[in-house]
């Protein structure tokens, strides 16, 4: 059976499971169509209002059959996201502080109940020690708006980051989603109002040996006053995104 063939095979099972086409050519899924699934919660719907979903899982690089880690995964919305992109011949870990509970760790156990969610692994551990040893060859890191929550949390994120670089393929991307903090705040606001400086984020990701590749422009709002928390926003939220990139 030819490559092509076998992609067709894929695509056909993945449709019967989920009742839309998610797989384009070459592996590259179909982020409106894996948005629009009619198998998508009322909740997550909600959450795409604010997160721009499709050109988010453009910018990641995401294909069919990639190995994906996703950091600070919450209650799983951009876990599942990663799932559905990499399609079922992909591998997805959902990665969470070994403490993590409340309501997001209820919605996350209740997501991986979900078909959507079967390659999905779930990972309870440190964020400077987010995978098991044997693991590793990860295709694509998503740090989806948790990265600011590590500077007030007991995590290394120098050592973080370093194990990240070693996780990943060479070529491979990290890519990071954070609410922008004012210049000069740092990292001294992501308790209070859960951002950081994003230029200070870069400095440390880049310390690790990262390289920025690309950055975007479509969660920005320059108007945001960055003085507020985002969790009882006042106005719009400036977000930047950036991919980091493990040189080959």
């Amino acid at each position: 059976m030819t490559v092509a063939l076998r992609l067709a095979a894929i695509a056909i099972l993945w449709i019967g499971a989920f009742g839309a086409t998610t797989v384009r050519a070459q592996g590259v899924p179909d982020f409106a169509a894996i948005i629009a699934a009619p198998d998508r919660s009322d909740a997550d719907r909600e959450i795409d209002k604010r997160r721009d979903p499709v050109k988010l899982l453009s910018f990641t690089g995401v294909r069919l059959g990639m190995k994906v880690l996703d950091m600070g995964a919450g209650g799983g919305y951009s876990t599942e996201l990663m799932a559905r992109s990499a399609g079922p011949s992909g591998v997805v870990y959902g990665q969470n502080a070994p403490d993590f509970g409340g309501r997001a760790k209820e919605r996350f156990d209740a997501r991986m109940q979900t078909p959507a969610m079967k390659t999905v692994t779930v990972l309870l551990r440190p964020f400077d020690d987010p995978l098991p040893a044997e693991v590793r060859d990860i295709d694509l890191v998503t740090f989806f708006f948790f990265y600011h929550d590590t500077t007030y949390m007991q995590v290394d994120r120098a050592v973080m980051n370093r194990k990240l670089f070693a996780a990943l393929k060479p070529g491979a991307s990290l890519v990071i989603a954070d609410h922008s903090a004012k210049p000069g705040d740092g990292v001294s606001v992501g308790r209070t109002l859960h951002r950081i400086e994003e230029s200070v984020l870069r400095r440390e990701v880049e310390a690790a040996g990262f390289k920025v590749v690309a950055e975007a422009d479509f969660l920005r709002h320059p108007e945001d006053p960055r003085d507020f928390n985002v969790n009882r926003p006042t106005g719009p939220v400036d977000e930047f995104v950036l991919r980091f990139e493990k040189p080959r």
